[in-house]
């Protein structure tokens, strides 16, 4: 896994989190970089982080910016709780094993490196002659950046997901009018697919900027949940829709499969058709493919899982749906007159819809 996708992991978002402008933390590091001291601080303590402690003393003691900065005076490394909200010893000297490589070439960063490597908890490096904040963490090295440039920097890609969300609405747009006239291929599926993971990978990146952010991050992040607020039912219903009859796989094989997907293989429609389940061969993407019709029915208010799964299983697909009478729809367990009526006249606005958004402008 390269930097990049471990930066936008949920487990260094978090501690990003503990970490952000308007924490406490934050302030004692701001603080001990302006006193120009340097530190070495551990954030958690258990049997592997005590194995390697020597010396110092223990004094457990609520966290605050004053003391942290005060105590990274010493030599030695402060340990705090996971949380950061106390402090448990300080002027510790830390010991990892000399027998794990590391890159760094200063002792501080060295021993933060390894420690963090050898105990499997972040470790943060204040830099006194480099003026920088470095957080050690799930094997890589992480520079806390100033919270302007990474405002800046958010901003940029939030306009980049905006741009790649209104290309992702129109194919999907395009998918949904193709498969209400049954002239669907594997081509157009895998291109939605591929768009939505775009979509999720520049999300990701974002949300490590927004955690990064703390408190300067609420804008940001409210335009992050508006553009990704559809993403993850969509990705879901796809792979409902187009998994392959008879497939050795479950569903959340494939899902999985598709998110790990690399960045080379992403560019390819058949390497995401492969991930789908698709038996590879030259002719593959112009294949006719059929929905199961779980991404249109989610469209329509009021109609439970339950309800889709049975009305799925009884008419087979989407086209078997759209073909279906109110009086057949009422045939399913669970879906009575009024019910019938949702379904009837949501598949028909559903299929209006798509149609008018497909040959609009052409009517």
């Amino acid at each position: 896994m390269g930097v990049a996708e471990r930066a936008s992991s949920p487990a260094l978002r978090s501690v990003l989190s503990r970490l952000a402008p308007g924490t406490d933390l934050r302030e004692g590091l701001e603080r001990i970089l302006r006193g120009r001291t340097g530190a070495l601080i551990v954030l958690g303590f258990d049997k592997p982080v005590e194995d390697i402690c020597d010396g110092g003393f223990q004094i457990n003691i609520d966290f605050s910016p004053t003391r942290v900065r005060e105590l990274s005076k010493m030599d030695g490394a402060v340990i705090l709780n996971d949380s950061a909200s106390r402090i448990l010893r300080a002027n510790v000297q830390l010991m990892p094993d000399p027998a794990i490589p590391t890159a760094e070439s200063g002792t501080r960063h060295r021993t933060a490196e390894r420690t963090a490597l050898q105990t499997g908890l972040p470790v943060i490096s204040v830099s006194h002659s480099m003026s920088i904040i470095s957080l050690y963490y799930d094997g890589i090295r992480y520079v806390l950046a100033d919270p302007s440039t990474i405002l800046a920097r958010a901003n940029q890609a939030l306009a980049t997901l905006q741009r790649y969300r209104a290309r992702l609405d129109e194919v999907a747009q395009q998918l949904s009018a193709l498969e209400i006239e049954d002239f669907t291929t594997l081509r157009d599926v895998t291109t939605v697919v591929q768009r939505l993971l775009m979509v999720r990978r520049i999300a990701n990146e974002i949300a490590s900027d927004v955690a990064e952010l703390g408190t300067d991050g609420r804008l940001p992040a409210l335009q992050l949940d508006e553009l990704t607020s559809t993403i993850e039912d969509t990705r879901v219903l796809l792979v409902r829709d187009y998994l392959p009859d008879g497939l050795d796989r479950s569903e959340t094989d494939v899902l999985d499969a598709l998110e790990e997907i690399d960045e080379t293989a992403l560019l390819d429609l058949h390497s995401i058709a492969r991930d789908l389940g698709y038996a590879i061969n030259p002719d593959v993407l112009d294949m006719h493919v059929s929905p199961r019709g779980y991404r249109l029915l989610a469209a329509i208010p009021r109609v439970p899982q339950a309800i889709q799964d049975r009305l799925i299983a009884h008419f087979h697909n989407l086209q078997g749906l759209l073909a279906a009478t109110a009086g057949d729809l009422q045939e399913v367990e669970g879906v009575g007159e009024a019910r019938a009526r949702v379904v009837r006249e949501g598949l028909s606005r559903v299929a209006e819809s798509s149609i008018v958004d497909r040959y609009g402008a052409t009517l």
